[in-house]
Order: C-alpha cells, then sequence, then structure tokens
C-alpha cells in the first residue's frame, strides 16, 4: 500500500483548528501522512500535541525566520526533551522579508537562529525543513558546513542555476499546488532529480486559480501527485511509489 506525504504543512495553524477531525479522517482514507511543521515556541507544543493525537501528523518543530527573536533557548530544551517524538526540526531558514520587523530581529539573529538548528539538527540525527525565500544562495552557502542530505528546500522557488547547485549539494526540494497552474514550476520540477522531489501544500496558504484561493489541504496532495506524473511522464501510481521513496529517504524512516 502506498502513502502520499504532505512534506510540508502547518497543520498546527489556527486556521484549521476547528476541522482537525475531519482533517485526521481525510488523511486516513486517502492515506496521506503529513510533516506538521512548527513557527515558534507555542506552535511547537501545539504541534507535539498533534502528532500524540495521530500517527499520521510527522511533527516538525522550530523557529520560523519570522520569529527569530521566540525565546531560541527554551525552543532547543524542546526539541532535546522531545526529540523521541519529534520526525524533524523546521520551519527553520532565512528570510531578508522580516528583517525590519519586530518579531524577526535583524539578519545576524537570522544567521544565528538558523545556525543552532542545524548543528541541532546534526546532532539528533533529524531531518530539517527550510525556508529559503529570497535568500537561498545565502542558505546554500550556510550549508556547505552541514549535512544537507536529508535537508529539504521547501517551495523550491530558485533558478535553474540554483537548483542545479542543490541537487550537486544533494538537497530535497518541494513542490505544491501552483505547480498545477505555474509553467516556471513545471520546468523547475522537470529540472529535478528525480531522486529528490517531494510534494507539499504549505497550507493555510491559499491557492489562485483551479483551488479558488482555499487554503492548502492535506487533500491537494493527489492533485499535486498527478500534474507530476504528467510532467515527469510517468502514471499516477508509479509517480506516487517514487514520492513515498523520496519521503521515507528524507524522513530517514
Amino acid at each position: 500500500m502506498t502513502w502520499h506525504f504532505d512534506s510540508h504543512i502547518h497543520l498546527s495553524d489556527p486556521a484549521y483548528a476547528s476541522d482537525m477531525k475531519f482533517i485526521s479522517k481525510q488523511m486516513e482514507c486517502l492515506k496521506i501522512k503529513a510533516c506538521c511543521v512548527s513557527t515558534n515556541y507555542e506552535n511547537s507544543l501545539q504541534t507535539l500535541e498533534l502528532g500524540k493525537n495521530s500517527e499520521l501528523i510527522l511533527p516538525f518543530i522550530g523557529i520560523h525566520p519570522e520569529f527569530a527573536n521566540d525565546d531560541l533557548e527554551n525552543m532547543v530544551n524542546l526539541i532535546e526533551d522531545n526529540h523521541g517524538s519529534i520526525s524533524g526540526i523546521g520551519e527553520i531558514g532565512l528570510d531578508p522579508t522580516y528583517e525590519s520587523e519586530c518579531e524577526c530581529g535583524d539578519v545576524a539573529r537570522q544567521n544565528h537562529v538558523f545556525e543552532t538548528f542545524l548543528s541541532l539538527a546534526e546532532k539528533l540525527n533529524k531531518p530539517v525543513s527550510i525556508h529559503s525565500r529570497k535568500s537561498l544562495d545565502d542558505v546554500l552557502q550556510i550549508m556547505t558546513s552541514y549535512n544537507p542530505n536529508r535537508a529539504l528546500l521547501h517551495w523550491f522557488d530558485g533558478s535553474k542555476k540554483q537548483l542545479q547547485k542543490a541537487m550537486d549539494m544533494g538537497f530535497f526540494v518541494s513542490y505544491g499546488p501552483v505547480t498545477i497552474y505555474a509553467n516556471d514550476k513545471q520546468t523547475l520540477l522537470s529540472k529535478t532529480d528525480e531522486s529528490k522531489i517531494l510534494v507539499e501544500t504549505d497550507g493555510p496558504v491559499r491557492f489562485s486559480r483551479c483551488f479558488e484561493m482555499k487554503s492548502g489541504q492535506v487533500s491537494f496532495i493527489p492533485s499535486v501527485i498527478f500534474c507530476a506524473s504528467k510532467i515527469l511522464d510517468k502514471s499516477f501510481d508509479e509517480m506516487a511509489s517514487l514520492l513515498e521513496i523520496n519521503s521515507k529517504s528524507f524522513l530517514g524512516i
């Protein structure tokens, strides 16, 4: 039996709170497991609770660059205390968009938080889910000092040259619902090493076109798999099987 994996979704976001029973049933019926990423300390506590309630939810905890001023010491302790219960560390990374905002701090703080989590992931042998919006070159440079073999550049949005560098370094990259209607994402996917492709929704991000600005749902994953199968000239089952292998490789399971 093939399992589908949503490699990056924020199920602990308040947008999903009232629907979690329904979402859990969807995941069970559609055979989907979800890497539930976090943004800060409080959100990570909620993610851990979701993971306790469902074996289909794979908890990732960490500090998103938007919240780089969060209590890093408490977050590190939370990860170390729960390392046996978490599937990975994330969402972590860099994003200059937030540097001037009070929640984030400056670039030096973002770098420090990011590298602290990378070191912790290596120590605990955990995969990482990385945010790299407008900072991909900086992320790639920092990662030369760490092991990228179980690192995911989620919602990959770089150039073909950056994609090739990511492939050469051994990163996983993920593609989401926007791939269904965005030609540039389809081109990037077609040039990605097949063993490094993952799929995601990044919900509750909203998607236009055929999704009518609905928040990302785990139920979108089969559509993303179908799209990828057409781009790579595979059957749906072949694509789903490949993605299951890739997802398990990323997660180390």
